[in-house]
């Protein structure tokens, strides 16, 4: 199967939804205008098409192997991100004085769906990579982002985020690596780190691995936790004690390795304080908070190629007399309601969730880069919010889009060979990784909703009102009826935020059992909120004569959206403000 990027629809949400004309507006972005995105997402797309996509499904066959300490990665990858780093992918969103191309998170992130749909095992090295970027650009010295960048925007070096250890997953007060001080202002690593993505790989000379530890004598719990740079090598080109013991085997995203890691069996990794002691918790937020967003991405890149190969076989396969006659034989499967019912399905997930991650992804750019302070404030504050929904709602929907693309195939999807599979476990590893559903609902429970006291929920609901009032005031029946279902989601989800504010303290297990709920709610209206504002973009372009096609199917799933994804909001809010009790009510001896 061929991926085609859906470089048509990136750039409509880029214009009309996400306002790639004021972030080309900001200082430093003045020549990232739509021509420049879209001479961009051109060629990102013929590189991805061309270069990435054919390797997805052999890795799959033929993943990375492991071998008395050494990685080495699927056929094709080592060249596959030679050209990609040369290209200058690497370093799209990063400044221009360490080597990158300083362009907008906007354009970042269609570029990154591209490379994930792509393949999504190739695309965690350069995932985990611009993470570890992001945290030196933060809080690194001069000197360590002056040694390090460059070297990781131009493919010599890679990054990799090292948190977990056996005991301590999502728990990082239970970190027990330790650092021990040295006298040159070094320090020393002791310990093992489990699940390190792309810990140990043949891709570039050196890793450079982002490590939380604990200095001896520091406090317990997180507030005793620190962050180090730990290279692979060591800057004499000799080997440093960090060493690979083995990799997973896993259910699906084969050809990334992720790998255990030891540190110090050898007398101690050599490492680096990165900014002050005890703060690197806080650090590595930042990693991670690039990387949940990135995770978000990937789910939508593959329910994109899960829908892609799903469209292909309905039109492929012929199976049964269409139910209305219209065939006077047996057709494709796509004439049949109920596929098409699931391949609007698959289509209204993917592009409702593509258009809040764009919208969450400008408004980023807007945060850093306005020149009004209170400007970046709201922005700011914006994005963090949509931060839980673009992770948490991207990826839960990818598996149900992913699944759907199996039963579309029917049987054929269950066999291996046809490539239908190979999605849902890719898929499966995206509502865990870099935080569980079940976080990204706490964050956006207790950081994002209980501690402002829902003010910038609010807020957004007044956007939202604003879009139904423009609804409303058209001539159209989708219109019409989508006012009506954002009108529903909206005042939903007012509730359950007055739920969640009131009673964080009262009744936390009453609003943490609704948590993932909440956050389902929450995604699906400001999803629904961008396809609705879409559709009004849609009409207007249909009614200037603009790509007649492109904006019919725009408003049809639109239409689809409101119908059949945001009309299920009411229902999530039931759960929440009447369904706690129910959670918690069988004694724990009787599971």
């Amino acid at each position: 199967m061929t991926y085609r990027a859906p470089v048509k629809d990136m750039l409509f949400v880029m214009k009309e939804l996400a306002g790639i004309d004021a972030v080309a507006a900001l200082p430093g972005f003045e020549d990232a205008g739509y021509d420049t995105a879209a001479a961009v997402l051109e060629e990102c797309a013929r590189f991805n098409e061309e270069v990435v996509a054919p390797l997805n499904f052999e890795s799959d066959k033929a993943p990375s192997t492991f071998s008395e300490g050494k990685v080495t990665t699927t056929a094709g990858f080592k060249e596959a991100f030679r050209q990609f780093t040369e290209g200058g992918w690497q370093g799209l969103q990063h400044p221009t004085e360490f080597g990158g191309q300083g362009l907008p998170k906007l354009i970042h992130a269609a570029c990154s769906e591209m490379v994930n749909s792509a393949s999504i095992s190739f695309a965690l090295c350069p995932l985990l990579t611009d993470g570890a970027i992001e945290a030196l650009l933060t809080a690194g010295s001069a000197d360590q982002q002056a040694l390090y960048i460059p070297k990781m925007i131009d493919g010599r070096w890679t990054g990799s985020m090292n948190l977990t250890e056996a005991q301590a997953g999502s728990d990082l007060a239970a970190v027990r690596t330790r650092a021990e001080p040295q006298p040159d202002g070094s320090y020393k690593l002791f310990g093992t780190k489990v699940f390190i993505t792309y810990g140990e790989h043949d891709l570039a000379d050196n890793i450079v691995h982002l490590v939380l530890a604990r200095v001896s004598g520091a406090p317990e719990g997180v507030k005793g936790i620190s962050l180090f740079i730990c290279p692979k090598l060591l800057n004499d080109g000799s080997r440093n004690d960090v060493y690979c013991a083995s990799i997973e085997h896993k259910l699906g995203i084969k050809a990334s390795p992720t790998a255990v890691l030891q540190f110090g069996d050898q007398g101690g990794a050599v490492s680096y304080l990165v900014g002050a002691e005890n703060r690197g918790l806080e650090y590595m937020f930042i990693m991670m908070n690039a990387a949940r967003f990135g995770v978000g991405v990937q789910g939508i890149a593959v329910a994109e190629r899960a829908y892609q190969k799903a469209v292909e076989y309905a039109r492929d396969r012929v199976q049964g007399r269409p139910v209305d006659g219209s065939l006077p034989a047996a057709g494709a499967i796509i004439h049949h309601p109920d596929v098409r019912r699931m391949l609007m399905t698959m289509r209204a997930h993917t592009e409702a969730c593509r258009a809040m991650a764009l919208v969450a992804a400008s408004a980023n750019d807007a945060a850093h880069a306005h020149p009004d302070a209170d400007v970046r404030k709201q922005n700011m504050a914006f994005y963090e919010f949509l931060v839980p929904l673009v992770k948490g709602l991207s990826t839960e929907m990818s598996q149900d889009v992913a699944s759907l693309g199996v039963q579309v195939h029917g049987g054929m999807g269950y066999i291996e060979e046809t490539g239908a599979a190979q999605y849902l476990r890719d898929a499966r590893i995206l509502t865990i990784y870099e935080g569980t559903t079940a976080i990204q609902a706490n964050d956006l429970v207790g950081r994002k909703t209980a501690r402002d006291g829902g003010q910038v929920a609010r807020a957004i609901a007044q956007q939202i009102e604003a879009t139904e009032l423009a609804l409303a005031a058209r001539d159209s029946a989708a219109c019409r009826t989508m006012a009506r279902r954002l009108g529903a989601g909206r005042r939903a989800f007012l509730e359950v935020v007055a739920f969640v504010a009131a009673q964080m303290r009262a009744q936390p297990n009453a609003v943490f059992s609704g948590g993932v709920p909440y956050l389902m709610l929450a995604g699906t209206v400001i999803a629904g909120w961008q396809m609705a504002r879409a559709l009004i973009a849609a009409e207007d372009r249909l009614a200037e004569g603009q790509d007649a096609a492109f904006m019919q199917a725009k408003i049809a799933t639109a239409r689809f959206y409101g119908d059949h994804i945001l009309n299920k909001v009411p229902a999530l809010a039931e759960s929440v403000l009447e369904g706690a009790d129910a959670v918690t009510a069988m004694a724990l001896e009787a599971y």
